[in-house]
């Protein structure tokens, strides 16, 4: 690839509740069921050689085995050591009863001593296969039960005292399960990761978090336009599609997809976008620092705002269920 590597250090981070330092951009690598794990690592060695130190992983991406082995090669090179990283996992759903044992199991994967951020990726034990269609539905689905999350949570905690993870948060959660589980936690999140994007600001949830000196993380940043086919419905909107989104690119002469980004760091947000091509996720990191939007800019971008949620969940919906929106406490 030939490019110019960015340097770490203009990236800026943000700082958790506990003080620690979080770059503000990372990569994601969630594959949408149609991106080999080959090519997911080859993209985050190529990431990481030119610039980026936040990588957002899951065991459910099915790629942590060769993100471990690009991982080993490059803190064995010397081309970064493991402090200069940031490395995310998460619990995935079929294991809230076994979480340490699932959590060393990423570490064994991506070949690291400790994570940096484990998350509970869904706030419910209900499992799916990878991969499956948007009608896919598990009978031993269950709805949100706040005791049966605590118990889970109880076994993150532990993975703080043991050393195995040095920060714990939580992922696709709302408020009302906030409400039910926030005050009984010995070790609160330091983040959730949530879906946050032009056209889905999250406002409310958003407020709530930072009130709760919880910091946000938002996936799909740019309106995650290679998500599995189950998640589009024809309503979804296309972030970089808007007219405001596409008349500020022009006025910066950059793609619209930066705007999404940059707009989601000013407004004080860790963003994980992904892409597997070089010009585009280094666009992303560079976006961090290589101009502004004003404020009339960050302003008229909340105008864009339709509530149009991309990743909708229908297929961890329980037996009587309405609809998705159950999932989201509508």
């Amino acid at each position: 690839m030939n490019t110019i590597a960015i340097d770490p250090r203009k990236v800026p981070s943000v700082s958790l509740s506990n003080g620690n330092q979080v770059p503000c951009v990372g990569l994601g690598t969630f594959g949408s069921d149609h991106i080999s794990p080959e090519k997911v690592a080859e993209t985050v060695e190529l990431a990481i050689r030119n610039g980026y130190r936040h990588i957002d992983c899951a065991a459910v991406y099915q790629n942590e085995k060769e993100i471990g082995v690009v991982l080993e090669k490059l803190i064995q090179e010397g081309v970064v050591t493991r402090d200069e990283l940031w490395i995310t996992s998460k619990v995935w759903n079929d294991m809230h009863d076994n979480v340490q044992e699932a959590c060393r199991q990423s570490l064994h994967d991506l070949r690291l001593e400790y994570l940096d951020l484990y998350l509970v990726h869904w706030p419910f034990p209900n499992y799916h296969a990878p991969g499956c269609d948007g009608d896919s539905r598990n009978p031993q689905s269950k709805p949100f039960c706040a005791k049966r999350f605590m118990n889970t949570w109880r076994q993150m905690e532990l993975l703080v005292e043991k050393g195995l993870v040095r920060n714990i948060g939580t992922s696709n959660m709302t408020i009302k399960k906030f409400d039910a589980t926030l005050n009984h936690m010995q070790i609160r999140p330091v983040v959730n990761e949530m879906e946050i994007h032009p056209c889905f600001q999250q406002e409310e949830l958003f407020k709530y978090l930072i009130s709760n000196n919880i910091q946000p993380i938002g996936f799909c940043p740019i309106g995650s336009p290679q998500r599995p086919e189950r998640d589009k419905t024809p309503d979804d909107a296309i972030d970089t599609e808007h007219p405001i989104i596409i008349e500020i690119a022009k006025k910066h002469n950059v793609h619209p997809a930066v705007i999404c980004v940059k707009w989601a760091i000013q407004r004080g947000q860790i963003t994980i976008p992904f892409s597997t091509n070089p010009r585009n996720f280094l666009a992303n990191l560079e976006a961090s620092f290589a101009f502004e939007l004003n404020n009339d800019e960050m302003e008229i971008i909340k105008t864009v705002e339709c509530n149009s949620r991309l990743i909708k969940g229908q297929v961890f919906l329980w037996e009587g269920a309405q609809s998705w929106e159950d999932l989201w406490d509508y």
